[in-house]
């Protein structure tokens, strides 16, 4: 477990509610919060216009303006949590994140952006972080709910933080747990572009089962307090994951996948949870050196 739980900062509402999330994690968790602002002074300005100095001080005075609303946010959310702030300067606010993930137990992001974290969740920046990040992202969405915490098992052991993550937070809410697996879109496509008419799907369906199976053995063990519904679909995993976060808590996938979860981060399965999911949103990685040894090990032995 990380220290404390970062949260980045940018003056939007959006933010404040990534606040208010992170205090009560924080406070569950028994560590601090710590409030990060990344100024990012412009590449090139024109100083007929303003002079570098006053644009400077501006920029500054108005992130820490931004923080000391955060932490009020934060305090009268979570009495008790320790809550720092911090202010930086940077081209972008993702180095200064992925440094402070190394450390943190979860880095929270609000799911639209102003200021410093403009633009945050689209495209290359938020690759670069969920994809470098020491631990999980957590994008802050939709209201809260009382629903189970639903993790996409994509089959591989790339996923594996993911799976070990969601049964955390099934167990430490006191939620049960939905373990979601999608059946590959690309053979279904395939099939129907051919014009094929009865499919034969049982053999598919049972494969599917057995690898959900797989990569959830061990884990109901571990966490026995922890109700577990697997979920096997014939779907594209975007609707899946979207359709059952209307009634979830938290969604919960892996920065990289294979099979039905390919692509995760790049592509518009992670666009649509990212801007449709009606829960927060968190991503968890497994490196690569870590995947590949628990590819190595039996299924049953998850850790």
């Amino acid at each position: 477990m990380g220290q404390y739980v970062v949260v980045g900062i940018d003056g939007s509402d959006s933010s404040l509610q990534a606040v208010r999330w992170a205090a009560d994690e924080a406070r569950r968790r028994g560590v601090g919060l710590r409030l990060l602002h990344a100024v990012e002074l412009p590449a090139s300005y024109s100083p007929r216009i303003i002079e570098w100095n006053v644009l400077h001080s501006a920029m500054t005075d108005r992130g820490h303006e931004w923080l000391a609303k955060a932490q009020a946010e934060a305090r009268a959310e979570a009495t008790g949590v320790d809550v720092e702030t911090v202010l930086t300067e940077a081209d972008s606010a993702v180095p200064a994140l992925v440094k402070e993930s190394n450390d943190a137990a979860l880095v929270v992001l609000g799911s639209r952006g102003l200021g410093g974290f403009s633009g945050l969740l689209i495209g290359s920046t938020a690759v670069g972080l969920a994809g470098r990040s020491r631990c999980p992202v957590i994008v802050v969405r939709g209201t809260p709910s009382a629903g189970p915490v639903l993790v996409g098992v994509d089959g591989t052991p790339a996923g594996e933080g993911a799976i070990a993550f969601a049964f955390a937070q099934a167990s430490a809410l006191g939620a049960d747990l939905v373990a979601v697996h999608a059946w590959s879109d690309l053979v279904i496509d395939a099939a129907l572009m051919t014009g094929a008419g009865a499919i034969d799907f049982g053999p598919l369906e049972q494969r599917s089962a057995e690898l959900l199976a797989e990569r959830l053995a061990g884990w109901p063990e571990r966490y026995p307090d922890v109700h577990v519904t697997r979920d096997v679909v014939r779907d594209r995993p975007a609707k899946a994951l979207l359709r059952r976060a209307a009634q979830a808590r938290l969604v919960v996938v892996g920065s990289r996948g294979r099979g039905g979860f390919r692509g995760l981060l790049l592509g518009s399965t992670s666009q649509h949870l990212l801007y449709h999911a009606a829960c927060p949103v968190a991503v968890v990685r497994t490196d690569p050196e870590s995947a590949s040894a628990a590819g190595t090990e039996t299924a049953a032995s998850p850790g």
